[in-house]
């Protein structure tokens, strides 16, 4: 057989053999797409392209998308070590919160990937457990705690958010005036304490503490939910 008969020879066999992947490395690609290029970049027809093979390849490691987001979500807050907890359970819950704000705060690209719902990191769900533990050790029932944590996680959700669009902003200013430098003095009638306090905006804003913040609401939801428990047994 000659060598050109060799070659197609060897093209024929391996036609429908899809190239064997590494699912560590599969994974890695995908963490950094989404790291660098974000979520709408994100596709098994790029982390195959990115790996030379096939999207059809990719299928016999895992069954979806969804699931290769979970798997480039493990782990990830697992890289960063717990912190010492205090007893108190109400000291507890307010470090356990600043503790997972600071978390993300230094891997962004995972809120768009928590976005999608119900899809997260199994090492992150310690923090759950103790938020719910400690809200129902502060006198919260179970549906009271619940709710605690998603009050809790929607704050720090959307804090994030917020500050990721706002650094955005700053390295790539608007050309129009944004607030709150859109207000002007004829607002005044209609807008008279926005009008008054325009000027000191930012600087207010910029004196800000996620720990003040989220000691705030803790607060709030464990007086509410006293309030709740003392209103079920008071005598009618």
């Amino acid at each position: 057989m000659s060598g050109a008969e060799k070659k197609q020879a060897a093209g024929r066999r391996s036609v429908g053999r899809p190239r064997r992947l590494d699912p560590d490395t599969m994974v890695a690609t995908a963490r950094r797409i989404l790291e660098e290029e974000g979520l709408d970049a994100l596709s098994m027809r790029r982390v195959a392209k990115e790996l030379g093979s096939t999207p059809m390849a990719l299928y016999h490691y895992v069954r979806d998308k969804d699931e290769l987001l979970m798997l480039t979500l493990s782990g990830t807050t697992g890289a960063f070590p717990r912190p010492e907890l205090p007893e108190d359970p109400r000291e507890r819950l307010l470090a356990v919160a600043v503790h997972a704000h600071g978390v993300l705060s230094r891997i962004p690209w995972v809120l768009d990937v928590l976005a999608l719902g119900e899809l997260t990191d199994r090492d992150a769900l310690w923090m759950v457990e103790e938020i719910l533990d400690c809200a129902q050790n502060c006198g919260l029932s179970p549906a009271r705690s619940v709710r605690a944590c998603w009050t809790i996680w929607q704050y720090i959700y959307s804090d994030l958010i917020f500050r990721r669009a706002a650094a955005r902003r700053a390295e790539h200013p608007p050309s129009s005036q944004c607030f709150p430098e859109m207000i002007t003095e004829e607002d005044a009638e209609e807008l008279p304490r926005l009008t008054a306090i325009k000027d000191q905006w930012r600087t207010y804003a910029a004196d800000y503490s996620v720990a003040d913040e989220l000691e705030a609401i803790i607060d709030g939801l464990i007086s509410r939910g006293a309030r709740g428990s003392t209103a079920l047994t008071a005598p009618p």
